[in-house]
């Protein structure tokens, strides 16, 4: 029964009921290719040799030979039974099958994709990319919830991790850097859920934001000041606002011969220097135990004589600590938060600090924050899609029970062009930091005109909390 069948003639003009025809016809397409490809795999492994299982069951296993291995059984399927598998489907089933017995499936080929930055799977039957800060629906699916669950086995167990009914949820890095976070039932109701961000095999470098637009050379040339005298830098942002991105580039400025230490949740960061400690936390085991937070490895950094922490996201508790380790010795260290603004920024602090359990007033909370932070760099997403630094701001000191603030960069938007790309400048509020007297202690010199006001911009940029 054809899906038109089943759901019904719709309703509307007759170009939009072949529209819907096509779709119809395109989805069962869809469904008889996966059946063939799944009654075919299934023939492979029933008919395989014990010395193919053995190649296929090695740990550095030769795609090439795997995938003349599956070409020989797709051409002997199709020798018994020309119509079984179409000819023209023939090199695509090879290759898709590779997939799911050596990588991630359905989704390999987007994993592979260089223009996709996240792989969103909604379920075997839908999944989503993101290309240029925009999201768009693909025609790839999974056979089944089996399926699905298949390729998720495949990338946790090299990790050795393990999600089931009892542990439902996981975050997780794959081989090559990218971040991965699988939710399955009964917490999802779609079926497994898979969420993939992938990172860039070559890292990105300070040129690269500035020729995407996420800065300009004058914020670029101000930042890698503040980072080489030992400015601490909180990286503010939205989630998918390019935070992690941005913190990894500015932490190339850091100078060679410095100790580093990175904290993260999953491993993300990539840092060029050659004297880099990477520490990565650890979730509880099946009986509850053994988990090691974000928070237990900054105390641990402490301790590790570091010139630098870089946490690589602070969401509770460990704010404190990193706070304190900001206070205490470890001026340039570096870490991101998720805020909407400067100033949520420095409310989301707050809120941290009170989860760390210590019973601190709200004065002395705000008093350990502003002689700590000195720099929020404030990433947003804007609705084209791409990715700008929107704030650039000082914190300053506290007066009364406040801390104030003063913008020291914007990102000022004046339109939308015909493409619905954002128009707009970088441009120097002309108030210069506080901190300033650091650079020429560092040997650093900016140009004497390099905070001058640019035209139309409002020189207020300041505010308190």
């Amino acid at each position: 029964m054809s899906l038109l069948t089943r759901l019904g003639r719709p309703e509307g003009s007759n170009q939009q009921v072949r529209i819907f025809a096509s779709q119809a016809a395109e989805d069962s397409g869809v469904e008889s290719y996966l059946l063939a490809k799944q009654r075919a795999h299934q023939r492979i492994i029933d008919d395989m040799t014990p010395e193919e299982q053995k190649i296929l069951l090695a740990g550095n296993q030769d795609r090439r030979e795997v995938e003349q291995i599956i070409n020989g059984y797709i051409q002997q399927f199709a020798d018994d039974d020309p119509f079984a598998i179409p000819r023209g489907y023939r090199t695509q089933m090879v290759n898709d099958i590779v997939n799911d017995m050596l990588g991630l499936g359905p989704i390999e080929s987007l994993h592979q994709d260089e223009t996709v930055t996240e792989i969103m799977v909604n379920g075997p039957g839908q999944v989503f990319v993101e290309r240029m800060g925009k999201l768009e629906l693909t025609k790839v699916k999974f056979r089944d919830n089996d399926h699905l669950m298949h390729i998720v086995d495949r990338i946790l167990a090299p990790l050795g991790r393990r999600i089931d009914e009892s542990s439902p949820l996981v975050d997780a890095r794959l081989e090559d850097g990218s971040r991965v976070n699988i939710i399955i039932p009964p917490l999802s109701l779609k079926g497994p859920c898979l969420t993939i961000r992938k990172f860039s095999k070559k890292p990105f470098t300070v040129e690269n934001l500035i020729s995407f637009g996420t800065m300009d050379h004058k914020m670029a040339q101000f930042l890698r000041a503040c980072v080489q005298a030992r400015v601490n830098v909180l990286v503010s942002g939205g989630t998918g606002s390019g935070k992690t991105t941005t913190l990894n580039v500015i932490s190339s400025f850091i100078p060679e011969g410095e100790r580093i230490v990175t904290i993260e949740d999953a491993a993300e960061l990539r840092l060029q220097q050659r004297h880099v400690v990477t520490l990565e936390s650890r979730p509880a085991n099946i009986e509850g135990k053994g988990q090691i937070t974000i928070r237990d490895l900054v105390r641990n950094a402490l301790r590790m004589r570091p010139d630098r922490i870089i946490v690589g996201e602070v969401r509770s508790g460990e704010a404190l600590d990193m706070l304190q380790a900001m206070n205490t010795g470890h001026d340039g260290s570096l870490t991101t938060a998720h805020a909407n603004s400067p100033r949520d920024a420095l409310s989301r602090l707050e809120t941290m600090v009170l989860m760390s359990g210590l019973d601190l007033p709200v004065r002395a909370i705000r008093e350990q924050i502003s002689s700590a932070i000195d720099l929020i760099i404030q990433q947003s997403r804007i609705r084209d899609g791409s990715r700008k630094i929107t704030y650039i701001t000082e914190v300053q000191r506290m007066e009364g029970n406040t801390i104030t603030t003063q913008d020291l960069f914007r990102y000022v938007q004046t339109g939308i062009d015909e493409n619905g790309k954002s128009i707009g400048k970088f441009a120097s509020t002309g108030l210069k930091p506080s901190f300033y007297d650091k650079f020429a202690l560092c040997g650093i010199e900016l140009p004497e005109d390099f905070f001058e006001a640019d035209a139309d911009i409002d020189r207020d940029g300041g505010s308190e909390y």
